[in-house]
């Protein structure tokens, strides 16, 4: 074993309370009551809350903490954390360790900043942290961070974990009755998710010349470098040092925090990379991924790099998604979604795809919602992005049991083939069961689904929170029709047969990208949304609205906030976006070509005095190739100030969105055309801002 293995070994998990500093630091009672609690959901009573409080205290003091923070995910899409000292003064004027039962179970933060979407008044501080039991503690910076719900002074959700563990829930309760009618001796289910993390690594000095990426993001202006993504030579490429340096610094440190990063390579456009790590259930999942993100950040500052998780950083190249595989797992370790070698006689995987594809066709726009953004809606759609059309691909092995089933004509199991490669010394290696789409927003991999839309800085919380209820709902209506059966088996197949027939539709297995599946979608009736904005605004349908409440996930309140803090965001970012480009092109686009022109003029004039023909003289005409491209830019950055300030004056948030996406995005956009093709025209040490190939070639 090499000393990065062996280390990574010896200290995994070593920063998290898990199960084997409970053991040690818990008696054994309290330690299986906070497992029963872990597993099965049962409350923790006081007394036993009381000592692990304690325990967690003692096990943190050890490990060099000197301060606890309630480790919370509010509606901004980050973490947050307020950080309270362990040390108290006593009577005599000594410092005394303390860490009451009260301080872990609930917390009060000045909750008067955060995203809220009009539930509470402005002046409204008031918000409480309570302990989530089924998530693990763990020490981060010298600070005992604890999981955390976030909720309001009247109990409304202000966070992302509470709706995710309300559906957790829900996806438990209608799964257990369909396991029932099955004769299941399992107790509970979770859903399980692996999200692949998509990002870019740019030189930090780099990255620092430029005020659009470093106040958005991503690039605002930027001219097309003379090699891309063409050659696919950076995919799976071998990883530069600077890089691998990186992954192995955040390999450790995931590793202290009990997260295995499982795979790492290089993606396909230029400083582009991936990190996959394992599966585990939702609630975890998600608190390991903010932990990526915030690590990644912080890791590449310290080896001189800039980490990017915006969606789509750079135009013409790939963005950065995060796909989530989710599956549903029962506590004896059964994957619903596990087809087994015969699916067409597997009837339970069968009921279950099935609630899968009535879900995801009845609820296709909520799907489309949950992925919205500014930064998204560049990503979808393009450089290997599915579309923002949902549909779903299971592949040829499934989709032949699936239309065998709606035929009424059995089909008999496909065994998997062995392909001989033609070279005696290569092995026969066995084949999936289907390929891989990689256009398809929501594709069936073998024992789990990948949903692909979501974006690259996006929480995995509100994906995998509504994947779970729109199927829960599915599954309680199953079982609502099957429960009251006189013969089961004939209910089940009729069921079956029934759903797959009627939401076929949302099924396709070809090229997402073609012209002719847009057409072919439409005439599906499948939706068809371009832009959050068009999306959000069907977020509080009646629909919608009744399916979160029939499942207890959001309250009409609950929603509608979540439907204008998307509406606000994606206002903000445009307008930030905007005030960005206004002063780039006022302080450094616009003087720049002014003095190139300039210099132009001044070799075409000392050509003219020196008596050098200026007929169709190359000077004269770049520079007024030039200078017509700078009117337009100054001409519309004046008209870009203009709709700035008109958007500033929309009260309607809903409105305001749709003009800062037809209006103020598409001047944007506009601008751009202009301006890049200034980029090419202009000497690089003229242009004063790092082009697309520094970017993108930064790091050696």
């Amino acid at each position: 074993m090499d000393k990065n293995n062996e280390y990574i070994t010896e200290n995994f998990g070593s920063d998290v309370f898990n199960d084997a500093a409970m053991r040690k630091y818990l008696p054994q009672d309290v330690y299986q009551a906070i497992k029963s609690t872990m597993k099965d959901g049962k409350p923790l009573s006081q007394q036993h809350a009381t000592v692990f409080a304690e325990a967690l205290k003692n096990w943190a003091i050890s490990k060099g903490a000197t301060h606890y923070t309630h480790w919370f995910q509010p509606l901004t899409g980050y973490t947050a954390e307020k950080h309270e000292s362990f040390m108290s003064p006593n009577r005599e004027g000594d410092i005394i360790t303390k860490f009451r039962v009260k301080e872990l179970i609930k917390g009060e933060p000045d909750a008067s900043s955060f995203p809220n979407g009009g539930i509470r008044a402005t002046f409204e501080a008031r918000g409480y942290t309570t302990w989530d039991p089924t998530s693990y503690a763990f020490i981060k910076d010298r600070t005992l961070c604890i999981p955390t719900a976030f909720i309001s002074y009247y109990g409304e959700t202000l966070d992302k974990k509470t709706p995710l563990l309300r559906s957790n829930q829900a996806l438990n309760k209608q799964c257990m009755r369909i396991l029932k009618l099955f004769g299941s001796d399992a107790k509970n289910v979770v859903s399980s998710v692996g999200a692949e993390q998509e990002y870019f690594l740019i030189d930090k000095a780099v990255c620092e010349k430029r005020k659009d990426l470093i106040y958005t993001g991503r690039t605002l202006i930027g001219a097309k470098p003379p090699k891309g993504q063409e050659m696919d030579d950076h995919y799976f490429g071998t990883i530069k040092p600077r890089v691998a340096a990186f992954m192995k610094d955040l390999d450790e440190n995931l590793a202290r925090l009990g997260i295995i990063a499982k795979t790492e390579h290089n993606e396909v456009a230029p400083a582009q990379h991936e990190l996959a790590p394992s599966y585990t259930n939702v609630n975890v999942a998600c608190d390991q991924n903010q932990l990526i993100m915030e690590l990644m950040r912080k890791i590449a500052d310290k080896h001189g790099m800039v980490c990017l998780l915006h969606e789509k950083p750079f135009m013409g190249i790939n963005g950065s998604g995060k796909h989530n595989n989710w599956s549903i797992i029962t506590d004896t370790d059964v994957n619903l979604l596990e087809p087994g070698k015969s699916p067409q006689d597997n009837a339970q995987f069968l009921l279950i795809l099935s609630a899968v594809i009535k879900a995801v066709d009845e609820y296709q726009e909520l799907l489309r919602i949950i992925v919205s953004g500014a930064g998204n809606d560049h990503r979808l759609g393009a450089n290997e992005a599915p579309p923002a059309i949902i549909s779903m691909f299971v592949g040829s092995d499934i989709e032949d049991v699936v239309n065998a089933i709606i035929s009424g004509n059995r089909t008999s199991s496909n065994k998997r083939n062995r392909m001989n490669i033609g070279v005696d010394s290569l092995p026969e290696i066995p084949t999936d069961t289907t390929d891989r789409n990689r256009t398809s927003p929501f594709a069936f991999t073998g024992n789990k689904f990948e949903f692909r839309m979501p974006g690259s800085s996006f929480s995995i919380a509100d994906p995998i929170t509504v994947l779970n209820t729109i199927v829960a709902d599915s599954l309680m209506q199953f079982a609502d029709t099957l429960e009251k059966a006189d013969d089961l088996n004939a209910a089940l197949n009729k069921l079956i047969r029934d759903t797959l027939t009627k939401h076929k539709r949302i099924l396709f297995d070809g090229d997402g990208y073609s012209k002719q599946w847009v057409e072919e979608a439409h005439k599906r009736g499948l939706s068809d949304i371009r832009t959050t904005p068009e999306a959000v605004a069907h977020l509080c349908d009646d629909k919608n609205v009744k399916l979160m409440q029939r499942h207890g996930i959001f309250t009409d309140r609950e929603l509608a906030s979540r439907q204008a803090i998307l509406n606000e965001n994606y206002c903000k970012t445009i307008h930030i976006e905007a005030l960005t480009l206004v002063d780039m092109l006022r302080r450094n686009v616009i003087p720049a070509v002014e003095q190139y022109i300039g210099t132009l003029c001044d070799i075409a004039h000392k050509k003219q005095i020196a008596g050098i023909t200026l007929y169709n003289d190359n000077t004269t005409a770049t520079a007024q190739t030039m200078s017509t491209l700078l009117n337009n830019v100054y001409s519309n950055t004046d008209q870009l100030v203009s709709l700035i300030g008109k958007a500033e004056q929309i009260d309607d948030i809903k409105q305001c969105a749709t003009f800062y996406c037809n209006e103020v995005l598409a001047l944007m956009q506009t601008i751009r055309q202009d301006v890049d093709v200034l980029e090419t025209l202009c000497p690089e040490d003229s242009w004063g801002i790092p082009s697309y190939g520094q970017l993108l070639y930064s790091v050696h």
